[in-house]
């Protein structure tokens, strides 16, 4: 099964063994001359299974859409792109993306945001958002690989900041510098196996560190944090 989509900006050509991938990209689909081409394998499915315990009873056609978007975050090197764990939300034509570890609240964070922005806001992705870093700046791009609220959009923004969240009892955002935001942000980005796609993703890394606003928020689970995280990052302030 083959089908041509636009993703990233890319048009990718997907060929799989099952349908799943073909109706999760349906909003993607495009015309024209592939620029990037998928193709997944049975191998790729059975090895999709064995990387997390919560995939042993997913069915092969699931485990293939994870095995697509793998593949495809690490050709996307070769078109200075890559997948940072994140909420990525949008307004006003820029983007803004919200990195924490499992279970901090980056969904909870965009969904107050939504709340308070109204119909001025857009979920790019909920999950794993794909971003290519141009000379000064980056775009986000929604994709439907988006978490498990199935929140995104076929819509790409320039990137206006990045935010790492923690939880605590108060709200306090405070600007990063590259250096010290690096370490967050490598956390969060698809690295991968081979030596070459991980030197490519660092030095896009470090080129994304020092081209965007960057911060760190100390926040509770209240519109007032949205508030504050909203009020300093859509200034653009930068250290």
């Amino acid at each position: 099964m083959t089908g041509l989509y636009l993703l990233a900006g890319i048009r990718t050509e997907i060929t799989s063994v099952y349908p799943d991938v073909h109706r999760l990209c349906a909003d993607y689909r495009t015309q024209g001359t592939p620029e990037l081409y998928i193709r997944t394998t049975r191998t790729e499915i059975s090895a999709e299974r064995q990387r997390t315990e919560a995939s042993q009873h997913a069915g092969d056609g699931y485990l293939e859409t994870l095995a697509v978007y793998r593949r495809l975050a690490e050709k996307m090197i070769a078109f200075r792109t890559i997948l940072i764990h994140s909420s990525a939300i949008g307004t006003n034509g820029t983007a803004y993306l919200f990195a924490a570890k499992s279970g901090t609240g980056k969904s909870t964070h965009t969904r107050l945001w939504r709340e308070m922005l109204g119909d001025a806001a857009v979920m790019l992705n909920d999950d794993k958002p794909l971003v290519t870093v141009n000379a000064g700046g980056a775009i986000v791009h929604g994709t439907p690989w988006d978490g498990k609220h199935r929140l995104s959009a076929p819509i790409s923004l320039p990137l206006g900041g990045i935010c790492f969240l923690e939880q605590g009892m108060g709200n306090r955002i405070t600007p990063l510098t590259a250096r010290e935001a690096f370490p967050m942000l490598a956390a969060q980005t698809y690295r991968p196996a081979d030596p070459a796609g991980t030197a490519g993703t660092l030095l896009l890394l470090e080129q994304l560190a020092g081209s965007v606003p960057l911060y760190r928020m100390q926040c509770n689970v209240t519109p007032e944090a949205a508030a504050i995280s909203y009020g300093t990052m859509t200034k653009g302030q930068r250290i």
